[in-house]
């Protein structure tokens, strides 16, 4: 294998590590002075003249930016991807060939356009907010807003898992290395630099780290494409060009999953909240799609020349690491520039899921009430069971699976409260169509298992993998969905009766279906502001933090 030797392998890796603590924390030092609510999210600082202590806009977003660049930063921050996008994208083209490969590309990058178009419509009902929960709150009450920030905290997590568990064995098929130190110094580097300047430095970072990797992968491509020797036979031996019914099936089952597990990215809306106006999010985000959908097939092409190349038999067999199969055959240098690259992708989505899982717990469990001090503790203590788990996960996509049949259950119901014509959705609906999408995933397998509860309950986790040959994972992602709107219909009818049949036994007015008298109603905090300047509905507490007022009662749940 063309692998660089151990000292030129340390070298780059911890150079690379060396060079990105030293940038961080020199970002950092300039952002001293900020206060705890910039440290948390650094809403509308993307880009412009506008201050973050300047009065807010009035409640539709100017169209018109400062800097015509100034989408491009965000268009940064939305590429830079994680070291697992080297094993599931070459691993779903030697499976599915070219049709699951780019239904998977297309899959990961379009879904991003659900942020230019719902952002704009949250940032108006939520000014104050940076994460999606902020507005579930506001919307839904208390306990809606707790069970999604369960659901996205444990997301991120296992986001954060399944980066030290792609980085840890990426370090070891590259170099022969043991990936601990590597997991280990990735874990300290990126907790002092978002420690010391929060989210905003992972913002930075990720611009230079974006840029890195478009320059690396534009090598990484050049280098493979003349060190590859294709076998032309193999070409129709391995089928990759054929289409499957695996393939048809993941033109439903990727964009469900990927569309609706990024609503529990709170990285993602950070950065559409940073956005400086709607036209900014929108440029950079259609810049993101077009250059992630380039990425990502490019890097899922490798599973196709590994299959070619004849590294993966005759005929060509899934392995699930058929890029760095190909890296066997290629001169060490090559591994060396991958190397620089994986590093540099996996910093890039390590300190931006911190950030996320920072300012989520936060702002979601605390109400930014801790002292910031105390909030850089828990980041030390979180990450140590991050690592025991990382290095005991078997698969990165494994991990993925886990919170993709939960999202698809809960998004869908969740989303309804958008509209403002359906001010009369309630949190009872979101939460008992979410958790009951679940339960429809393990009826639906009593059913397909013929009463097997055990692969039932295993069906729950896709514990069989997404690309199982029969209608399993196909049947689990309509479940989800169907299953959670109908439940969340039957918890409005339940709810709506009860509270008729309440109004009836009191002799009162019945008003479930009453609009609200103030706009977007269930908008309220469950705090008091008195005697503080208001700006637009909006105040600033003490520690920076800025909060939406809106005093309306007769909120449920």
């Amino acid at each position: 294998m063309g692998q660089p030797s151990q000292p030129a392998s340390n070298a780059l890796i911890y150079c690379t590590y060396a060079a990105f603590l030293v940038f961080g924390l020199a970002i950092a030092w300039r952002l001293r002075h900020q206060s705890k609510g910039e440290w948390l999210s650094a809403n509308r600082t993307q880009k412009g003249t506008v201050t973050h202590n300047e009065p807010l806009p009035p409640r539709r977003i100017s169209r018109r930016s400062t800097n015509r660049k100034s989408g491009i930063p965000l268009a940064l921050n939305f590429i830079a991807s994680g070291s697992g996008i080297l094993f599931t994208y070459p691993n779903i083209a030697a499976i599915a060939g070219v049709q699951g490969l780019v239904v998977y590309a297309l899959s990961s990058s379009l879904p991003l356009f659900v942020f230019a178009i719902l952002g704009p419509i949250i940032r108006r009902k939520c000014p104050e907010g940076f994460v999606l929960t902020e507005w579930t709150r506001q919307r839904y009450g208390v306990v809606t807003g707790l069970y999604l920030s369960a659901l996205t905290l444990i997301t991120i997590w296992l986001y954060l898992v399944a980066e030290l568990s792609a980085l840890q064995q990426v370090v070891n098929l590259l170099t022969g290395l043991n990936g601990l130190p590597a997991v280990i110094v990735e874990c300290f580097v990126t907790t002092v630099y978002t420690a010391a300047g929060g989210f905003r430095v992972s913002f930075i970072t990720d611009n230079v780290q974006g840029a890195m990797v478009i320059g690396l992968i534009i090598v990484g491509v050049i280098t493979v494409g003349v060190e590859t020797d294709i076998q032309r036979d193999l070409i129709d031996t391995s089928g990759y060009l054929d289409a499957s019914l695996l393939g048809w099936q993941l033109v439903y089952i990727l964009p469900v999953a990927i569309l609706t597990n990024d609503f529990f990215l709170s990285g993602f809306w950070m950065r559409t909240f940073a956005a400086k106006t709607d036209k900014d999010l929108w440029i950079g985000i259609s810049i993101a799609v077009v250059v992630i959908t380039i990425i990502l097939t490019l890097v899922g092409v490798g599973g196709l020349l590994a299959g070619w190349s004849g590294v993966l038999g005759n005929p060509p067999q899934p392995s699930g690491y058929e890029l760095f199969q190909l890296f066997e055959t290629l001169p060490a240098w090559v591994v060396g520039i991958v190397l620089v690259m994986v590093v540099s992708l996996s910093t890039a989505a390590f300190d931006s899921l911190q950030s996320a899982i920072i300012s989520t717990g936060s702002n979601d469990l605390f109400r930014n009430k801790l002292n910031i001090w105390v909030i850089r503790a828990i980041i030390v203590v979180v990450f140590i069971p991050t690592v025991v788990v990382a290095l005991k996960s078997p698969s990165v996509l494994q991990i993925y699976l886990i919170s993709d049949l939960i999202s698809a259950s809960s998004i869908p119901v969740l989303v309804i409260g958008l509209s403002s014509r359906c001010y009369w959705w309630r949190g009872f609906e979101v939460v008992v169509g979410g958790l009951g999408g679940i339960l429809t995933i393990f009826l639906f397998g009593l059913v397909y298992y013929d009463g097997d509860s055990n692969r039932a309950g295993r069906l729950l986790l896709l514990e069989e993998g997404l690309y199982a040959s029969d209608w399993s994972a196909f049947g689990a992602f309509v479940a989800a969905p169907v299953g959670g709107l109908l439940w969340a219909a039957a918890a409005f009818a339940l709810r709506v009766s009860v509270q008729w049949m309440l109004a009836k036994r009191a002799g009162r007015r019945f008003d479930a279906f009453d609009r609200p008298a103030a706009p977007d109603a269930s908008f309220y905090t469950g705090r008091r502001y008195d005697n503080v300047e208001r700006d637009h509905g909006v105040v600033r507490d003490e520690d920076g933090v800025e909060r939406s007022v809106s005093d309306v009662k007769g909120k449920f749940f």
